[in-house]
């Protein structure tokens, strides 16, 4: 059993509330400030003579809301490795809708997020003491 310090339960807790901030933020700016429908029209209607509007109309409904409710799950510390997962995969999504439109070398969009929440699936579990999914025993 590792022994945490007070320095490491709060250095995850920045990482994850940063994490869990970044994607909230995002999911509800394309949810309540632009909306999903806006959200697809600005950045998925060009990809339809590539893939099927129903699945273009999907991803953006998937990537959007689970932004949203992973981060938020992420900042509370509630549920945290599924958060984690779902989000990994909107970051599989994004990397691949990029590579579509624009050469993959640039990974600005996605890189600052893909390296904490890596760091967060790699770190022991014990050491992330701040979260209420611990507190309340869930």
């Amino acid at each position: 059993m590792l022994k945490t310090n007070t320095n490491t339960a709060f250095a995850l807790l920045i990482l994850r509330g940063f994490l869990g901030l970044v994607f909230l933020m995002q999911g509800y700016g394309k949810i309540f400030t632009w909306g999903v429908e806006g959200v697809y029209k600005s950045a998925f209607a060009s990809y339809e003579t590539m893939l099927p509007i129903f699945l273009l109309k999907a991803v953006a409904y998937f990537t959007s809301y689970v932004e949203l409710i992973g981060g938020l799950l992420l900042c509370l510390g509630i549920f945290k490795n599924y958060a984690l997962y779902a989000l990994g995969v909107v970051l599989l999504i994004v990397t691949f809708g990029h590579g579509l439109s624009q050469p993959i070398w640039d990974m600005q969009h996605v890189f600052y997020r893909l390296i904490p929440l890596v760091a967060l699936l790699l770190l022991p579990e014990e050491l992330d003491t701040f979260q209420l999914e611990k507190r309340l025993k869930i």
